[in-house]
């Protein structure tokens, strides 16, 4: 389901690509930062490797990352990026500059990590961050430039479910969502559950649980 949230990502996401740089989505739990990047690289085709990144990250393995994405062409979204070591990041910041910088250039081998490495265009960094939580450290300056960042909040779960019910035939989807948002769900799944089959009730109340 496209959203005027997902559709603002999308712009900005294939916007940092275009100018060499990544995408760095932001925002509390639950909002799809995640989900918005692995949807974009499924769109494009791309392959998109998820990491979820922690406190035991060190630039080794980062930098072994890296270079696996530059080679091979995939997209890497790297979750909860602010957990990282403020220590390790001044570190990855480099290594991401060199990455980037050898993409706006336009080569097609460069110098990484003290290794001559082949580089691949397609290639893509993303990162998504919680900001304000416990443990979640402040990215430099210098990091923060290479990524263009796109707050997102908490989706419209009405739009969502009208746009799902939309897509199976239903005709006035805004009518059922007259009622208070909070109870939406349980007065869908009955309409449905008095109408169709218990197949298709089952189908659908998984897809609005997503």
């Amino acid at each position: 389901v496209i959203t005027p949230l997902t559709d603002r990502c999308y712009m900005t996401l294939t916007t940092a690509l275009h100018l060499h740089r990544g995408g760095s989505p932001k925002g509390p739990a639950g909002t799809g930062k995640t989900e918005t990047v692995k949807d974009l690289g499924k769109s494009l085709g791309m392959y998109v490797i998820v990491v979820n990144c922690s406190e035991g990250l060190d630039y080794k393995s980062m930098g072994r990352m890296f270079s696996g994405l530059a080679q091979t062409g995939a997209w890497g979204c790297f979750d909860e990026f602010n957990r990282i070591n403020i220590e390790v990041l001044s570190v990855v910041a480099q290594q991401i500059l060199s990455i980037l910088s050898a993409l706006s250039a336009g080569k097609s081998k460069f110098l990484f990590e003290g290794h001559t490495i082949r580089l691949v265009p397609t290639c893509g960094i993303f990162i998504t961050m919680n900001p304000g939580y416990a443990g979640r450290t402040e990215l430099p300056d210098n990091l923060k430039s290479m990524f263009r960042p796109i707050s997102m909040v908490v989706p419209d779960s009405t739009l969502i479910a009208e746009i799902l019910l939309f897509g199976e035939g239903f005709d006035n989807c805004k009518v059922l969502y007259l009622c208070d948002s909070k109870n939406y769900r349980e007065i869908v799944l009955n309409t449905i559950s008095a109408t169709f089959l218990p197949v298709f009730c089952t189908i659908f109340s998984i897809s609005l649980t997503k």
